[in-house]
C-alpha cells in the first residue's frame, strides 16, 4: 500500500507552495506532489507572454529545480490524474487504477480551460492552459497568417499582444460590451481596446459565436448574425472550468469551485482546497464566498493550509493582487474593483502611465496601475485598511499615496 501523510493533488503554483510551506512550518512526515503533466512544477503566467513569445525557455519558468523537491524528500507523482476521492477510507485513485492512500489531502487541482461546442480535437484551435498547449500552438505559427482569439480576458490579451508583434493578422472577439468585463473597470477596458487597436488588432464586442467552422482544420469562426470570419487559427480564452468533481462527488459541498472556509478546510475530513479552485468568503469581495485565479491567491492559500496542517492557527485575508503584460504596458491590481461606485483617475492617461482608483461607499477596494508600479505598491495598503480618502487628494499625483494618513477604523472586520 502507497500511503504519504500528505498528498497534494496538482503540482502548479499552489501545490508546489503547499509543498514548500509544510516543510518550512516544520512537517517532516511523508509528502507527495501529484500533477496531471510530465513537467516538474512551472509558472502559468508566462505561457501567455514570454514563453509564447520565445522570450523565455520553459526551463527558466521551472518553481524550483529538480534537486530542491528530492533535498525536502517531497515526492513527485507526475503524469497522473486523479479520477477518484474515498474521502471515508482516505484514498485517491488514478485514471490508471493507481491506488494513493493519505493522511491529509491538500486538493489544488486549478480547472482546465473551457472549449467552446465542437472545437476540441480540431486542428488549428487552441487554448492557452499548460505548457504543452502553448508548444502545439507555436508549432503552427509558421504557417499561420490569419488568427481570431475568442475572449477579451486577461489570456486573450496577453496573446493577442505576442502574436500582434509577430505580424499576425488578429480578430478579436468579446462577447461582452468591452474588454476585461469582469475584473475592471471602463476606464481600463477603453484604455486597452485602444491600445491593441492602435498595434492593428480588429477587436469586435458584442459578439457571439455561433459554430467553429472546419473539417479535420479549422477554417473559420461563424458569428451569431451569420458573419464568417476566415482563419488558421483560433485561440479561446473564455475562462476555465475548476477541476473538482472528484471531491464534489466524494460529497465536498461546492459548485462553481469547492466550498473552503478561511483555513482553506473543506466539507470533507482532513481534506484542504487551495487555488484556482476553492471557493473561500474574502473579505475584500464584501465577505462574500468567490473563487479567484491568480498566482497570489493560490500561493497565500497554500501558505494557511500548510500552517493549519503543523497545527498553527491560520487565515486567509490577503489584498489581492494581479499583473499582466501586454506591449509595453505593465498592468498591476490590487484589490477587488466589483461593485465600484465611484472611480478616480490618477495620473495621465494619455502618457500611458495612470492608475485608476475604484471606491465604494467612498471606501478604497482596488486600484488599476498602468505603468504605475509605485501607485501599485503604496496603494496596496489603502486597500488593504479600506482607507477613506478625498478623491481630490487620490487624483494628485504630485503627491504620493504613502504619505495619506490613515484613520483607524474600528468598525472594520471580516463578517
Amino acid at each position: 500500500m502507497i500511503r504519504f501523510e500528505v498528498l497534494i493533488v496538482g503540482a502548479g503554483h499552489g501545490g508546489a507552495q503547499a509543498a514548500i510551506a509544510l516543510r518550512q512550518h516544520g512537517f517532516a512526515g511523508s509528502l507527495a506532489l501529484l500533477g496531471d503533466e510530465p513537467e516538474l512544477p512551472y509558472e502559468r503566467p508566462p505561457l501567455s507572454k514570454e514563453y509564447l513569445s520565445g522570450e523565455k525557455a520553459f526551463e527558466r519558468t521551472l518553481i524550483r529545480p529538480a534537486g530542491f523537491w528530492d533535498e525536502r524528500n517531497v515526492c513527485l507523482v507526475l503524469n497522473r490524474k486523479v479520477t477518484m476521492v474515498n474521502a471515508t477510507e482516505h484514498y485517491v485513485i488514478t485514471e490508471t487504477g493507481e491506488i494513493l492512500h493519505y493522511g491529509t489531502l491538500i486538493w489544488a487541482a486549478g480547472g482546465h480551460a473551457r472549449w467552446l461546442p465542437g472545437s476540441e480535437g480540431l486542428t488549428g484551435v487552441h487554448t492557452i492552459r499548460t505548457r504543452a498547449d502553448v508548444d502545439r500552438l507555436a508549432a503552427e505559427l509558421s504557417f499561420v497568417r490569419r488568427v481570431v482569439v475568442i475572449g477579451g480576458g486577461y489570456i486573450g490579451l496577453e496573446a493577442a499582444a505576442v502574436l500582434s508583434k509577430q505580424g499576425k493578422n488578429l480578430v478579436l472577439l468579446e462577447a461582452q460590451d468591452r474588454l476585461l468585463p469582469r475584473v475592471s473597470g471602463e476606464q481600463l477596458s477603453r484604455f486597452l481596446e485602444q491600445e491593441h487597436r492602435a498595434q492593428g488588432v480588429d477587436i469586435r464586442l458584442n459578439m457571439q459565436v455561433a459554430e467553429i467552422l472546419g473539417d479535420d482544420r479549422v477554417t473559420g469562426v461563424k458569428l451569431n448574425d451569420g458573419t464568417i470570419i476566415t482563419c488558421e487559427m483560433v485561440i479561446i480564452g473564455i475562462g476555465i472550468v475548476p477541476s473538482v468533481d472528484p471531491l464534489l462527488e466524494a460529497g465536498a459541498t461546492g459548485g462553481n469551485g469547492v466550498d473552503v472556509d478561511r483555513s482553506c478546510r473543506t466539507s470533507l475530513d482532513d481534506i484542504y482546497a487551495i487555488g484556482d479552485c476553492a471557493k473561500h468568503p474574502n473579505r475584500f469581495a464584501g465577505g462574500q464566498s468567490i473563487r479567484l485565479e491568480s498566482v497570489q491567491n493560490a500561493n497565500d492559500q497554500a501558505t494557511v493550509a500548510a500552517r493549519a496542517i503543523v497545527g498553527q492557527e491560520a487565515i486567509y485575508d490577503v489584498v489581492p493582487w494581479f499583473w499582466s503584460n501586454q506591449y509595453d504596458l505593465r498592468l498591476q491590481s490590487v484589490g477587488i474593483s466589483t461593485d465600484h461606485d465611484e472611480t478616480v483617475i490618477r495620473g495621465d492617461v494619455e502618457s500611458r502611465r495612470f492608475s485608476v482608483i475604484y471606491l465604494k461607499d467612498k471606501r478604497i477596494i482596488a486600484l488599476d496601475c498602468v505603468n504605475s508600479t509605485k501607485d501599485y505598491v503604496q496603494g496596496r495598503r489603502l486597500v488593504s485598511e479600506e482607507a477613506v480618502v478625498d478623491s481630490g487628494v487620490l487624483s494628485d499625483s504630485a503627491s504620493e499615496l504613502k504619505d495619506i494618513v490613515i484613520s483607524p477604523r474600528p468598525d472594520r472586520q471580516f463578517n
